[in-house]
Parts: structure tokens; C-alpha cells; sequence
């Protein structure tokens, strides 16, 4: 078997979401996969992994969504197909925060903010801090547990977060939690922002 492809799974997939992930992915240096965009997704799990194989370098940003079905999604099984398949390394999961029809929550090791600050509690989806210690509630956050990924990074809703987080603006939240990610993994000397930063 090669050497396992470097992950980061995100836990969103609108359109607004995609903008920021791609940016993000340039910016450090890694690839996005765009056909992973959907509300709620598309791809199944086997396709993504063939995607992230294709892509051209590590960390490869992946994005699951669930468009708020209750229980287990689409994007949800998706996740867990990918992040149990053995030619895969999971680095770390961005964990999206929003309002549900029925809570489902999961615990997150840091939360940043809509102003950039790193909190031991939860953020809403303005990216606005709430009282509950390392919990957040979202959509396709509910096998995030089951998972057990090296670290989990709770954010508000990704390109949003009245406009904290516009990929205009360089998507700082979206790009920190990423830092995050690589930076806990020892994967922080990933390459420069390379000319295209998509694949697929």
C-alpha cells in the first residue's frame, strides 16, 4: 500500500462553503475536491476517495453536508466512508455549527470564534461564543464522535458569520482552523499556494 493521502474533513458543503474551501486550499497550499460541494451531497463516499486520489497533492480539503436531515445523512455516511477507508489519513475535522430541526451535537477540542479567538466552548453559526464547554451542535455532526479523529475544530457557518469569514475577505476562520488542524498533526510545512488549488 502507498503512502495514505492527508485529510481534513469539513462538515459543510453550500456554495458559500465551496468559495471558502477553495480559497483556504490555495492559500495553503493543498487541494480542495469541489465535487465534494452539495446541499446535501452528492458523491457517495467510494467516489471521494477515488477524487482524493486523483488529487494532485496533500492536504486534501473534503466537504460533507446534510442539508438538515435528522439522524445519519448522506453526508454522514459519506464521512464515515471515508475516514474509515485504510488508504486515508484523517488529520483533523472541521465541525460546522447551525440550527437544526432536532439538536445534534458533538464534542470539539477548540472553537474559534467569528473574531478569530480560540475558546474552549461552543460557537453558534454566527460564529458567536455559547455557554456549553467543547460541545457544538450542527447538521452533520452526528458520527463525529464515533470517528475519533486527532482533533476536532468547531467553527460557525463557513463563508459566513456575518461576513466575518467571506472568502473576499481571505475566509480567516475557515483558514484558521485549518492552520489548526495542520499545525496539531506536524504537517504544518505543507507547500506554498500552488496555481490551481481545486481538483475534480
Amino acid at each position: 500500500m502507498g503512502q495514505k493521502r492527508k485529510v481534513i474533513l469539513i462538515t459543510d458543503g453550500d456554495i458559500y462553503a465551496k468559495r471558502a474551501v477553495e480559497f483556504v486550499a490555495h492559500e495553503i497550499g493543498g487541494r480542495c475536491i469541489s465535487m465534494s460541494q452539495g446541499n446535501p451531497t452528492a458523491c457517495s463516499g467510494a467516489e471521494l476517495v477515488r477524487l482524493i486520489h486523483q488529487a494532485k497533492n496533500d492536504p486534501v480539503l473534503v466537504m460533507f453536508d446534510d442539508s438538515g436531515y435528522v439522524g445519519e445523512g448522506a453526508g454522514e455516511r459519506a464521512m464515515r466512508y471515508v475516514a474509515n477507508d485504510p488508504t486515508i489519513e484523517v488529520l483533523g475535522i472541521i465541525a460546522v455549527a447551525s440550527k437544526t430541526r432536532r439538536e445534534e451535537w458533538t464534542k470539539v477540542d477548540v472553537c474559534i470564534d467569528r473574531d478569530g479567538n480560540l475558546t474552549p466552548n461552543g460557537v453558534d453559526k454566527y460564529g458567536v461564543e455559547e455557554f456549553e464547554l467543547g460541545k457544538i451542535t450542527g447538521d452533520t455532526v452526528y458520527i463525529i464522535d464515533e470517528l475519533k479523529a486527532p482533533i476536532v475544530v468547531g467553527i460557525g457557518d463557513i463563508g459566513k458569520m456575518s461576513h466575518r469569514d467571506d472568502y473576499k475577505k481571505g475566509a480567516p476562520i475557515t483558514k484558521m482552523a485549518v492552520e489548526i488542524i495542520l499545525e496539531r498533526s506536524g504537517n504544518y510545512e505543507f507547500g506554498k499556494p500552488k496555481e490551481h488549488d481545486t481538483d475534480l
